[in-house]
């Protein structure tokens, strides 16, 4: 527990030293794509930089580590942020993305794509990256839900922050349900919204090639960069489940009762329109 307070000062460290400069390449992004962690954001960055490697002609079909070469971190990081990034060139998109909560000096005037997610899948997720990725938690999911860094308290305030931060901001707002659902409908949406024709064919490769279980093979033999963790156990893999309302094999009913009564009772109005599509059931998306 240690050492993984001493990352997460060093990070924030990190991120304050390089915040002029992030603030400087912002005037430069196409767009941001915007996520609470563990809300789907690799599988949504894998399939949109599987897209344009192949639209834009980059000449590479993108694994877990070149994918950010295509859709960068907003970060400094040399592999996966922005300097990893391959354009500028025609047809590729300067995406840059982010779980970085909203401040409107950092984020510029640039369009925001935000990706949201049912929160019970959010926490439950989130406490198997804590527990069993990134060791930073210890304990039953009770007091994770509580926990002021990882569970609903930093969920809340987050989604609170980038719903203000929204507001009267160019923004369109993606739903890992319904990328599920019809993943070529969310994706067209998201293309278009960048200002691109849909490339019905580069699309539809593209989503095969971001298949769950394709992913999660590539995840098991090669990793993600700048992360080091048991990829023999599922439940530490970013690609863990893949599917979405999986929140009940977790949480009893009184669990996610207090999860969406938590939300209903803190979230701001805005916030909760955030999150309205997320929560549909599959029948009524």
């Amino acid at each position: 527990m240690k050492r993984a307070v001493v990352q997460l000062i060093k990070s924030a460290r990190r991120r304050y030293v390089h915040e002029p400069h992030l603030r400087a390449a912002a005037r430069e992004v196409d767009a941001f794509l915007v996520s609470y962690p563990k809300s789907g954001r690799t599988w949504l960055r894998f399939l949109l930089s599987c897209y344009f490697a192949e639209t834009a002609g980059l000449g590479f079909a993108p694994d877990l580590t070149t994918t950010f070469r295509v859709l960068p971190n907003f970060d400094r990081d040399p592999v996966r942020g922005l300097t990893a990034f391959v354009g500028p060139r025609p047809g590729l998109p300067l995406i840059a993305v982010s779980h970085l909560p909203y401040r409107e000096r950092l984020f510029a005037d640039a369009p925001v794509i935000f990706l949201v997610r049912d929160p019970r899948d959010v926490i439950v997720s989130a406490y198997f990256h804590a527990t069993r990725h990134k060791h930073t938690f210890e304990g039953p999911i009770d007091g994770f839900l509580d926990d002021s860094q990882y569970g609903l308290p930093a969920l809340i305030a987050y989604l609170n922050g980038w719903a203000e931060g929204l507001a009267g901001r160019r923004s369109l707002t993606v739903t890992y349900e319904r990328m599920q659902d019809d993943p070529h409908a969310e994706i067209s949406r998201i293309i278009r919204f960048l200002g691109h024709e849909v490339d019905e064919g580069a699309l539809t490769r593209a989503i095969d090639a971001a298949a769950f279980d394709r992913m999660q093979k590539t995840e098991r033999k090669s990793g993600i960069p700048g992360h080091d963790y048991d990829r023999s156990d599922r439940n530490s893999l970013r690609m863990r489940k893949g599917r979405a309302h999986a929140f009940a094999d977790t949480l009893s009913d009184g669990q996610a009762d207090v999860v969406l009564a938590r939300c209903e009772a803190e979230l701001t109005r805005d916030a909760r329109d955030l999150l309205a599509q997320s929560l549909r059931q599959p029948a009524e998306a």
